[in-house]
C-alpha cells in the first residue's frame, strides 16, 4: 500500500498560488475591447495619448521623490509593520493553514478598502468633469495601495529595488499577451534572485509603466473629463485599482512563500 505524504500548510499554499497564477495567465492571453471604448475611439483627440503618458510619468517621479512621506501619513506604516510581526509570530508558532491565510485575508481587505476610496474619488471628479487632474491623485492611491499590501507581507517600498518591483506590478496588472508574459517573468526573476537587472534604468521603466497606464486608461480619462457623464469614466478607477490590487497581492504572496516556506 502506498501512503501519500501529507502536505504542509506552506505546500498547500504553494499549490493554490500556482493555480491562481495559471488562471491569471489564461485571462491575460488576449485583450477584448469594450463596446464603450469602440464608441469613444473616434472622438479621442490625437495628442491625448502623449499628454496622458507625460502626466503619469510626471506623477510617478514626483511621488517617488517627494510624495512618499505624504502617503505614509495616510497608511500608518508603523502599525502595519507591527501587525505583520504579530501574524508572522503566530505563523512561526502555530504553523497552520489558518495562520497563513491571515496574510492573504489582510491583503484582500486592504485592496477592498483602497478600491472603494479610488472609486469614490474617481466618480466625484468625474461628476465635476475632472479627468487629467485626477492622474496624480489616482497614481498616489495606486502606490498607497501597493505600499500597504507590501507591508502586509513584510516587505518595504522605499529601496530602489522595491520601486522596481512595484513598477513591474503596476505594468503587469494592466498588460496582456506577450507583454504580460515578459513582465510577469521579470517579476518572478526578481522574486527568485532579489536583484534588479544590471542595465536597469528607472526613468525608462517609469516611461514604460506610464505608457501602459495611459493606454489602458485613455478612453476612461477622456470620458471622465465630461461633466456628469464623467462619473462613468471615474468609476473605472476602481476597476483598475482592483486589478492592480489582485496582482500585487499575488506577487507579494509569491515573495513571502519564496522566502519563508518550502515548496
Amino acid at each position: 500500500m502506498v501512503f501519500l505524504k501529507k502536505q504542509t500548510p506552506f505546500q498547500k499554499e504553494w499549490r493554490k498560488l500556482r493555480q491562481q497564477e495559471q488562471k491569471l495567465y489564461q485571462k491575460r492571453k488576449m485583450k477584448k475591447d469594450s463596446l464603450l471604448n469602440k464608441k469613444l475611439e473616434e472622438k479621442i483627440p490625437p495628442k491625448l495619448q502623449e499628454t496622458l503618458d507625460a502626466a503619469f510619468a510626471k506623477a510617478f517621479v514626483l511621488i517617488f521623490q517627494k510624495g512618499t512621506g505624504i502617503i505614509e501619513k495616510t497608511c500608518r506604516p508603523q502599525k502595519l509593520v507591527k501587525d505583520y510581526q504579530v501574524r508572522q509570530f503566530a505563523t512561526e508558532v502555530k504553523q497552520t493553514s489558518k495562520s497563513l491565510r491571515a496574510f492573504t485575508g489582510k491583503a484582500r481587505s486592504t485592496g477592498t478598502k483602497n478600491l472603494l476610496l479610488s472609486g469614490a474619488s474617481g466618480i466625484g471628479m468625474g461628476i465635476l468633469g475632472i479627468g487629467l487632474p485626477d492622474i496624480p491623485v489616482f497614481t498616489a492611491m495606486i502606490l498607497k495601495n501597493i505600499y500597504e499590501i507590501s507591508m502586509n507581507y513584510g516587505f518595504g517600498y522605499k529601496e530602489e529595488k522595491e520601486k522596481y518591483f512595484i513598477l513591474l506590478i503596476i505594468q503587469g496588472a494592466l498588460s496582456y499577451g506577450e507583454s504580460f508574459e515578459r513582465i510577469n517573468r521579470a517579476a518572478d526573476r526578481f522574486i527568485e534572485t532579489r536583484q534588479m537587472p544590471q542595465d536597469y534604468d528607472d526613468k525608462k521603466q517609469i516611461e514604460e509603466v506610464s505608457g501602459t497606464l495611459s493606454k489602458e486608461l485613455l478612453y476612461m480619462k477622456f470620458l471622465q473629463g465630461v461633466p456628469v457623464a464623467g462619473a462613468v469614466g471615474g468609476a473605472f478607477d476602481a476597476v483598475y485599482m482592483k486589478r492592480i490590487s489582485e496582482y500585487a497581492a499575488l506577487k507579494y504572496w509569491h515573495r513571502y512563500l519564496e522566502e519563508h516556506g518550502s515548496r
